[in-house]
C-alpha cells in the first residue's frame, strides 16, 4: 500500500469512526427513551434498561454504518479537494481510479464488519433480546413490585401496594380483577376487590401465589347490582394466571441464520409463520447488505471527483452523490416488494448494490475522461 493509499485511509477511519459514533448515539438515544418508559413503567431494575440497550445496539450500528461510510467519504474528499490535495495528486498523474483505492480499501473493511453484524452478532441479540422480552412478560412478580403506584399486570387487573419491607413483605394491598368470568359457574359482569394489610409472595409449582393477610374481599355482580363482602385472615390469589405464558415463543425472521433462511424449508417456515419466497429474499439481502456499505462509500468519492478545485466548495456534487444514495434506497424499497412476493425474484436483492456500483464506476470514468479531454485541449492551445 502506497504512502497516499495509507493516508487518505486514514482520514476516511478517522471521519468514519467519529460519525458513526454520533449516529449510532443519536439512534440509540431515541431508543433508549422508549425503553426506559417500558422498562421503568414496567418495575425493572436500571441493570435491565442497560441489558435491552445494549441488545439493540448491533441491529442500530447495522443501520448506521452505510451512512457513515457515505458521510465520512464525501467530508474526506470534499477537505482533500479544497485543501488541493488531491488537485496535486491529479497533477502528478494519478487518475480518478487510482484515486479511489484506498476508498474500495475503506469500502472493503466497512463491508466487513456490517458482514459480522447482519451475519452474527445482530440474530444472536435478537434472538436473546426476545427471550428477556418473554422472561420479563412472563415475570408478574416483577410487575407487581411497584411501590406506591398503581400497576396492570393484566387486562382487566389493578395492582396497588403502599409499602415493600426489606424483608420482603407487601403491606397496604389493593388488588382489583374485573376480568369476565367464562365459566357457567360464575355469573358474568363481576368483579372483586380484595383488600389486605400485608401480603407476601409466595413461589410454587403451579407458579407465584399472593397471600394475603388481615384483609377484605368485596365481590360485586354487575347484573343484579348485588355486592358481597367477606372478610378474611389469610387468602392464597394465584397472580401465575394474570399473564397467560405461552408453550413455546414464536421465533422472528430476524432471529434465524442466514443458513437457514437460504434453505428456507417447510419447517422453518412456519415456525417463523413466512413464505418461502420472504425468507429467501431476506437471506440474499443478508448477503447483499455489507456491499452496500461498500457502494455508499464509493458513491460520494466518486460524485465528487468529478468537479474541479472551486473556492465555493463542490456544493453541486454533493447534492448529487446524496441524490444517488437516495435513489439506491428507493430501489431496495421497490426490490423488497417485488423479492417477498415471488421466490423466483431473490436475485432482486443483489440489484440495488449492482446498481449503485455501477453508477460509481461510470461516474469515475466520466471524470477520467474529462481530465483527459481537458488535458489535450490544454496541449493544443
Amino acid at each position: 500500500m502506497s504512502r497516499f493509499d495509507r493516508y487518505m485511509l486514514s482520514q476516511l477511519m478517522m471521519l468514519f469512526g467519529f460519525f458513526a459514533l454520533v449516529l449510532v448515539a443519536v439512534y440509540w438515544v431515541n431508543r433508549a427513551v422508549r425503553l426506559f418508559d417500558r422498562l421503568i413503567a414496567d418495575g425493572q431494575s436500571a441493570w435491565t434498561f442497560l441489558e435491552f440497550t445494549a441488545l439493540t445496539l448491533p441491529y442500530v450500528i447495522r443501520i448506521v454504518l452505510p451512512i457513515a461510510a457515505f458521510i465520512a467519504a464525501v467530508y474526506a474528499t470534499n477537505r482533500l479537494t479544497s485543501e488541493s490535495e488531491l488537485v496535486v495528486m491529479r497533477a502528478t498523474g494519478f487518475s480518478p481510479f487510482r484515486m479511489a483505492r484506498p476508498v474500495f480499501y475503506f469500502g472493503f473493511s466497512v463491508a466487513l464488519l456490517m458482514a459480522i453484524l447482519v451475519h452474527v452478532l445482530v440474530p444472536a441479540s435478537r434472538t436473546q433480546l426476545a427471550n428477556r422480552n418473554d422472561d420479563i412478560a412472563a415475570n408478574v412478580s416483577a410487575r407487581l413490585l411497584s411501590e406506591g403506584t398503581f400497576v396492570h399486570p393484566g387486562a382487566g387487573v389493578t395492582f396497588y401496594v403502599r409499602e415493600i419491607t426489606p424483608q420482603g413483605e407487601l403491606r397496604q394491598i389493593f388488588l382489583s380483577d374485573s376480568r369476565q368470568a367464562k365459566s357457567g359457574a360464575a355469573a358474568r359482569g363481576t368483579s372483586t376487590t380484595y383488600t389486605a394489610q400485608r401480603a407476601l409472595i409466595v413461589r410454587s409449582d403451579t407458579g407465584p401465589k399472593l397471600v394475603m393477610f388481615d384483609g377484605m374481599a368485596q365481590l360485586y355482580e354487575a347484573d343484579s347490582g348485588r355486592l358481597t363482602v367477606t372478610r378474611f385472615s389469610d387468602f392464597s390469589f394465584d397472580i401465575g394466571a394474570l399473564v397467560s405464558r405461552s408453550r413455546g415463543r414464536a421465533i422472528q425472521i430476524e432471529e434465524l441464520s442466514t443458513p437457514a433462511l437460504l434453505a428456507a424449508s417447510e419447517q422453518t417456515q412456519a415456525q417463523v409463520g413466512e413464505s418461502r419466497a420472504v425468507l429467501l429474499f431476506e437471506g440474499h439481502e443478508r448477503l447483499a447488505q455489507p456491499l452496500l456499505a461498500l457502494v455508499a462509500a464509493i458513491l460520494g468519492f466518486s460524485a465528487l471527483m468529478m468537479g474541479e478545485f472551486s473556492r465555493l466548495g463542490l456544493w453541486r456534487q454533493i447534492i448529487a452523490a446524496t441524490v444517488c444514495l437516495i435513489g439506491v434506497q428507493l430501489l431496495v424499497n421497490v426490490a423488497t416488494g417485488f423479492g417477498r412476493s415471488n421466490a423466483a425474484l431473490w436475485p432482486l436483492a443483489y440489484l440495488p448494490a449492482l446498481a449503485g456500483l455501477g453508477v460509481a464506476l461510470a461516474m469515475l470514468a466520466y471524470a477520467g475522461k474529462t481530465r483527459r479531454v481537458r488535458q489535450e485541449t490544454g496541449a493544443a492551445a
